[in-house]
């Protein structure tokens, strides 16, 4: 029977194809940046966002939103603050961003553990229809925002030296595509979990990275590393009855260690050919 005969499998369907237009273009970024560990230190956050909304009694997903974007700019004010020392700043958010949780969940009582959980691994396969009208929305964002802002976010990636040069507003830059991660970080956490996010994020752009040879190469490679990832993970799991988010992982890190292998077996094999050319 096919998958799609199931209206949540549908869903689920959409869901990955959007998070595969987003997810990788802006790991890309973060991977270039060397800000992978970014990605990790938001979702982290994000579970006191979580945490908090249970403590108020508010839509979580709301709070989540609200704490990561907050976060976003926190991290880049230390970062700017510790430039020869960035990892300073996200050591000290996620610490904070943990701690916060733990405490929350505390206070809001046993009942708050069990919900958070869910945040913490996602599922796919529960998600809404406003949940997916939501990710297409952050989609068709993303992509409109790449296609007009992509020669400054060149520039400001590679060398932020010669962006200020050029004039271009490297601080709020910055901070913005700091934001815009973090909601896009908000949006998917119920859906691929606090703890799998970062890997969806960073490594169909690691794989990229190794395969393409020019900006706009990656970035393409890097979605469709992401929609194949996504989707045959989805299949997987569908079909094997795994947790989704970490089939879908699982998936990432076996096309990462393939590509790695082939590169080096086929860097070794040019070698021996041009040794024995030589000869």
């Amino acid at each position: 029977m096919s998958l799609l005969n199931y209206e949540f499998m549908q869903r689920a369907v959409l869901a990955a194809i959007f998070i595969a237009g987003i997810a990788p273009m802006l790991g890309v970024f973060l991977v270039i940046r060397r800000q992978s560990l970014m990605a990790d230190t938001l979702s982290h956050v994000s579970l006191a966002g979580v945490a908090l909304g249970f403590f108020l009694n508010l839509n979580p997903n709301l709070t989540t939103m609200l704490v990561v974007v907050v976060a976003a700019v926190v991290l880049e004010y230390l970062r700017s603050m510790y430039r020869s020392y960035s990892e300073i700043s996200i050591a000290i958010l996620m610490a904070g961003g943990l701690a916060l949780a733990l405490v929350l969940m505390n206070l809001s009582g046993g009942n708050s553990a069990t919900s958070i959980q869910s945040y913490l691994f996602g599922s796919i396969v529960t998600i809404t229809s406003g949940q997916v009208i939501f990710l297409a929305v952050l989609f068709v964002i993303v992509r409109v925002l790449f296609f007009l802002f992509k020669r400054p976010m060149y520039v400001l990636t590679f060398d932020e030296d010669s962006a200020h040069v050029d004039g271009l507003p490297v601080h709020l830059m910055s901070m913005a595509f700091n934001i815009l991660t973090g909601v896009a970080i908000a949006v998917m956490i119920p859906i691929a979990g606090a703890l799998l996010i970062s890997a969806i994020m960073v490594l169909p752009a690691a794989i990229a990275m190794r395969l393409g040879k020019s900006f706009d190469v990656v970035i393409w490679i890097a979605t469709f590393v992401g929609l194949f990832g996504m989707l045959s993970g989805l299949t997987t799991s569908f079909y094997l009855d795994t947790p989704p988010g970490a089939t879908i992982t699982l998936v990432f890190i076996g096309l990462f260690l393939i590509v790695n292998v082939s590169k080096r077996l086929f860097v070794a094999l040019q070698r021996f050919k041009n040794k024995k050319i030589s000869q």
